[in-house]
Formats: structure tokens, sequence, C-alpha cells
């Protein structure tokens, strides 16, 4: 990776960012139903490569079920309001009809009581008794307590997840968690997120996890970038976490699931993440827009209510559409943030990729003034030039 100086002995990398990069059509195209995007993890089989975030605005009880049915994985906060209240309709309905200057302020508020661990099996046992899969999410602290109780319900899939997640973590006033410890202790498959960098996805892998979520801060509801000035941009990220993952196959034989989670507007996001060695994507703003959606066309950041140092907004996404026009179509937009599945195999189909393993090994040109060529041609038809 070439390294420029920014002031005298102090080099920095160049990282890109989706809008900074292009897939080159194949010498080969395949019609778009021939292709085949499904997720293989944990040894089951996904219809639908793309999970929705662990955000309350996005996933509840009656969503997850939802985006189950269809093929896919939403993950259900454990730390969220799911767990704290018995009816959080109401709490969702108060959190969506504030004001915009209180709206922090009364987050804050709201996740102030504590979690009731008895809604934690409730919660779990309300998806699987759809006939889904049940995936939950919670903080690395919280993780061996909440697990347990997520496994003895009947959990497939416990997500452990924080801004930043790394194998060495200092602290003095508690003990650090060991993530290995946990991959062992649960009998569910474990994905362990965030992290961006070659390294320390190496060293996650290492635990025994069985899947990495990729992205600090890139999501639309997250500050994290703004408050800390930290992240790198998903498309470096995704690319050297993958490396890490070949190296690690390499050494065990073991495949660990690449995940880019957030900063992916459009299908052709997706598609994009995909082409960076990604197996399988993980969204939030596109889901949050769905009628199914808690969030009722508000969408906010697990980071959020923090008491200190919030690191996130409830912003106004609106609705869109059903999860399946989201996912499957009709498109009733041309602004590539329904029928995702489609874009995806359509783009598969005119890259020459039949499945997503072939997706991974596309071209890829660095190209970011094709996110302006549409805005000159319609430059170009005003003052009448336009062809």
């Amino acid at each position: 990776m070439a390294q420029f100086y920014i002031g005298v002995d102090r080099k920095a990398r160049r990282c890109y960012g989706f809008d900074e990069i292009a897939l080159v059509p194949g010498k080969v195209t395949v019609n778009p139903a021939d292709t085949d995007p499904s997720f293989d993890f944990a040894g089951k089989k996904y219809k639908i490569p793309i999970l929705a975030s662990a955000m309350d605005g996005v996933v509840d009880v009656k969503f997850a079920i939802a985006m189950g049915k269809l093929g896919g994985i939403a993950v259900l906060n454990l730390e969220g309001v799911q767990t704290r209240y018995d009816n959080p309709e109401e709490v969702l309905g108060k959190i969506a009809s504030a004001p915009p200057e209180e709206a922090t302020k009364l987050a804050q508020s709201i996740y102030r009581p504590p979690i009731k661990e008895e809604l934690i099996a409730k919660r779990i046992e309300e998806i699987k008794k759809a006939g889904v899969p049940a995936i939950v999410s919670s903080i690395p602290q919280k993780a061996e307590r909440f697990g347990k109780i997520a496994g003895e319900a009947g959990c497939n899939i416990f997500v452990i997840q924080a801004t930043v997640t790394t194998t060495k973590h200092i602290a003095k006033e508690y003990k650090s968690v060991d993530l290995g410890r946990l991959c062992g202790l649960f009998k569910m498959p474990v994905i362990i997120g965030n992290c961006v960098t070659y390294e320390v996805a190496l060293e996650l892998m290492e635990t025994g996890c069985a899947g990495l979520l990729i992205g600090i801060g890139p999501g639309t509801a997250c500050t994290t970038r703004g408050v800390l000035g930290i992240g790198v941009p998903q498309v470096t990220a995704t690319v050297d976490c993958v490396a890490a993952k070949k190296k690690h196959f390499k050494k065990t034989g073991k495949n660990v699931a690449i995940i880019t989670d957030g900063g992916m507007s459009t299908g052709g996001d997706i598609c994009k993440a995909f082409a960076c060695g990604a197996d399988a994507v993980m969204l939030g703003n596109a889901f949050a827009r769905a009628k199914e959606a808690p969030g009722r066309g508000y969408h906010w950041g697990m980071a959020t209510p923090h008491p200190n140092l919030p690191r996130g907004t409830r912003i106004r996404v609106g609705t869109s559409g059903t999860l399946s026009e989201i996912l499957l179509g009709p498109a009733q937009k041309d602004d590539g943030t329904q029928n995702l599945v489609g874009a995806l195999m359509t783009s598969m189909g005119n890259l020459g990729a039949k499945n997503i393993k072939e997706m991974h090994s596309v071209e890829i040109i660095i190209a970011p003034s094709i996110q302006t060529e549409g805005k000159v041609f319609q430059a170009a038809q005003r003052v009448g030039m336009g062809k």
C-alpha cells in the first residue's frame, strides 16, 4: 500500500471508500437468475447474504421473524429496549415522536433502566417459535452472562460487539474479557466486532470466532468518526481483513466469515463490498426504512444513548417500502435502496460471477470520477449539450 508524506517525517497510508472504486464488467456474463448469492455460515446456508444491524430502530422480534422467513439474518440487541421493557412498542414511540433537540437526552433516560434477564430468553423464544433462527448481540462485558441465557433459550448465533474490539484490552477498573474463552464456552457460533485492520482481525480470528464484523463508524446514524476521529474507509478495511482471513485459513483450515458492517447506502455499494472479499454485509439504514422496522421511520446508533459520550444521532429515514420490497423488490424507487438482492444478482451476472466466492475475484478499479459522470451529463442537458 502506497504511503505519502503529510508533513515532515510523517507518513500516512492512502485508503479507499466505496465512492472511489468501480467494478469492471466481466468477459463472460451470466443470467442473473442463474446466480447464487447465498451465504454459508457455520454449516448453515442463508438465502440472503445480508444481516440487519442490532439497532433498536431496526430489529425487534417481529422484524427478526420477517427477515428470517425471507432467508436473511436479523440481529436483536440485548442491550436495548427489547430487554429493558415488557412493552417496548410504547418506548419506541416516544423516541420516534421526540423533537430533534430532545431525542438524544430522551434516549439516555430510556436506556437507563436495567436489563431484565428474563426478557432475553423471552425474546429469543418468541423468535424461535416462528421457526426462524434467533441471533442476538451483546457488548463484551455482558457477553458471558447473556450468552449463557441466550444459549439455554436456543440462540443460533451470538454476536459480541463493541465500537472497537481487540484481544488486548487494558483496564484497571475491571477485568478484561477473554474472547477466546467465550468462543470456546458457547455452543453456538460467535461473531465478533468491530475491527478494521489486518493485525487485529488476525488476532480476533484466533479466538475461534466464526465471523468478524468490519467497520468502525461508517454508518449514517453513527458519529464515531466525527466524535472520536477514528475509522478506516470500508473498501480498505474489508480488503485488509480479508487478507487476514486468507492467512488464518492457510494456517488453520478454518474459514472465518468477513461481514462488512455499515457505510453502504445503495445496492451498488453492497456489490462493491462483496467484490472486496466480504462474505456478507450488515445494514442498518436500509432496513430502518422498512414498514416492519420498529423505529417508525427513524434510525439511531447503538452508542446514541451512551450516558457520558453519545456517539450517534437519531435521523429521519422515512419509510420506503416493506422489508420484502427492500430486499427482493419490485423496486418502487431508482435510488438503489430497494430490491437489494436483485441488484446484487444483476451485478453478479454482468460481472460474470455465479456466486459470492466468484465475486471476490472480479476486477476493481479506482474510479472516483464514475460518481460524477452522471452529474456532468445532467449539467450538459441543462445547457443543451446532452446527447
